[in-house]
């Protein structure tokens, strides 16, 4: 075991003095302050210049636009992270704030990053005219899309099946909701949010294009960017600058994964819910680095003092004149009327505005192109899952490779679809194949990762204890499957597949509508449908394919993901 170096013997003599690990610390922050003093700076820019300026294909280029889209999506996993810690608890905790902030969930996580774009991108240059802040918020807001909703539903679902003797633990402390949240409920919760955080990161590397490169209607805005750069190589039919693209991601993924994410699985480990030892811990040459620094920690130490004695404030709320206090039921029913009058009254405006400019033949065109990209959908999970769930396993239940098959689905999941359309359509194209079915493994590249690693997270949890038993009762096979590891990953897989279904339906809409140059195969389904409007900035239909999508994934997911959510968490517990 490696013995870490204690400050109180640093104290005196040479302790505190820095070491070459407080030099590496101090250069990356340093420069990433200098990055992000860069990056705000270019956001001062005149909206004019900044997406006037053709993007250049010259590979020298890259490092600069790597740089750019990298703050990017640092930011918006940070927007998210924030979004999660805030969103999740008071979801878990509250079956009022449930009853609403779910299926608004369900529904956000469904929408296209397109669909968020269409509007955003408006709304923020409106904020700051003339600026390229603008721009720059509306991309970020649109990654921030592709995160937030993945890691806040794997941290609703860890919250809402922590094992029962972890709860009658916070009893007998007699610990406020403020110290169990953050003693024992985000601590169960941690490894899971790892692993989501990763595929949050990989999702956005997805839409990335998307969200730099944006059209709507007669409004261009093009951001400096990776992203970017894709658009303008496929639109000039260019694949010597989509293979430089692809390296110019390789490397980015590859350092995020060094420098962020291995470092965070490897300290994540010490939260698995493991009652036994001997298991093989996750090493990373960069936590150990910073764990053998002297002079930051011992800088930083008054203020991590300060941050652990708050968890020992206790701050009880008054109860409050008895006149005050409104019975259960009568508090449940003002709740749902109040609700219920907001749901009319947004239902009501929108029923308005778009019986303004469409008709019911919209309406079942609508439907009709819903239908079948769920039906796509459908038949994308159960293949992702037949697939998947077995390598999840395999690889979480054996952490000496769990590192190094991290690193590669973290790769493989980062890695845009948007590279690869080129080629589907060039074959389509040239061999006069099946657009409707061929379409189906393009959707998968969206969806198969979000399963994939929450069962990695499921098995990467599964205590010992009970991988011990299974063992003396000498289950093997299909048994061992139905019995032992199956029950122990199902809350962990239905998160993965709630979100690998709105992953599904988000690649929809570049699966469905795909460009090489002045080639374009439109396949029918509503992600070609909000596709094509867009481009034609016709608001009232993306509004209608929107509200018709999102009613459909609200029904699916309220026939079937919530009852396999709600049997996970009442049957299927580590306790």
């Amino acid at each position: 075991m490696n013995r870490q170096p204690s400050l109180a013997v640093g104290t005196k003599g040479w302790g505190l003095l820095p070491n070459r690990w407080d030099g590496l610390a101090m250069l990356l922050i340093f420069g990433g302050l200098a990055l992000i003093a860069i990056g705000l700076g270019q956001t001062r820019a005149p909206l004019e210049t900044a997406t006037q300026a053709a993007i250049s294909l010259d590979p020298r280029h890259l490092p600069g636009y790597a740089l750019r889209t990298s703050l990017r999506m640092a930011a918006a996993m940070a927007v998210s992270l924030l979004f999660t810690l805030l969103f999740a608890p008071l979801a878990a905790k509250s079956r009022h704030a449930e009853l609403i902030l779910i299926p608004a969930l369900d529904v956000l996580q469904s929408v296209p990053v397109l669909g968020y774009v269409s509007f955003s991108v408006t709304f923020f240059l409106s904020l700051f005219p003339g600026q390229l802040l603008g721009g720059e918020l509306a991309a970020v807001f649109a990654i921030f899309t592709s995160q937030a909703w993945n890691m806040a539903f794997s941290m609703f679902q860890s919250l809402r099946t922590v094992p029962r003797d972890v709860q009658d633990a916070a009893k007998v402390l007699r610990l406020t909701a403020w110290h169990r949240f953050w003693r024992l409920e985000l601590p169960f919760a941690i490894p899971g949010l790892v692993w989501n955080m990763m595929m949050s990161m990989s999702g956005g590397w997805f839409y990335v294009v998307a969200s730099e490169a944006v059209t709507v209607g007669t409004t261009h805005v093009t951001l400096p960017g990776i992203g970017a750069y894709v658009a303008t190589a496929i639109l000039n039919r260019d694949l010597t600058a989509i293979g430089w693209a692809l390296l110019a991601m390789t490397a980015v993924i590859l350092a995020y994964n060094q420098f962020f994410f291995h470092p965070l699985a490897a300290w994540a480990d010490k939260y698995r819910f493991e009652t036994t030892t001997g298991q093989t811990i996750p090493q990373s040459w960069f936590l150990d680095a910073l764990r053998r620094m002297r002079l930051i920690p011992a800088l930083g130490d008054p203020w991590q003092r300060v941050f652990r004695a708050s968890f020992g404030v206790r701050l009880p709320l008054p109860a409050g004149p008895a006149l005050l206090r409104v019975p259960t039921k009568l508090a449940d029913w003002s709740w749902y009327g109040v609700v219920g009058i907001a749901a009319v009254f947004g239902g009501w405006h929108i029923a308005v505005y778009l019986s303004e400019s469409l008709g019911w033949g919209d309406l079942r065109e609508a439907l009709e192109v819903t239908l079948l990209t769920m039906t796509r959908v459908m038949l994308i999970s159960v293949a992702a899952s037949l697939v998947w769930v077995p390598i999840g396993v395999w690889i979480g239940l054996r952490p000496r490779w769990s590192g190094t098959m991290q690193s590669v689905a973290q790769f493989l999941a980062a890695l845009p679809a948007n590279l690869l359309f080129p080629l589907a359509v060039v074959m389509i194209v040239r061999y006069h194949l099946n657009t409707e079915f061929w379409v189906m493994p393009l959707m998968l590249l969206g969806a198969q990762w979000y399963i994939l690693f929450n069962v990695i997270a499921g098995a990467s949890a599964f205590p010992n204890d009970l991988r011990e038993v299974a063992e003396t009762l000498r289950l093997r096979g299909w048994p061992w499957w139905r019995s032992v590891i199956l029950p122990g990953i199902f809350p962990y897989y239905v998160t993965g597949a709630i979100t690998a279904a709105g992953g599904a339906w988000n690649a929809s809409i570049v699966a469905e509508y795909m460009r090489w140059g002045e080639t374009t195969i439109s396949v029918p389904g509503v992600g070609s449908y909000i596709a094509r409007m867009t481009e034609m900035g016709d608001y009232p239909r993306i509004l209608l394919g929107l509200v018709v999508m999102s009613r459909v994934v609200t029904l699916l997911n309220r026939l079937l993901w919530r009852p396999l959510s709600a049997y996970a968490e009442r049957r299927l517990r580590l306790d």
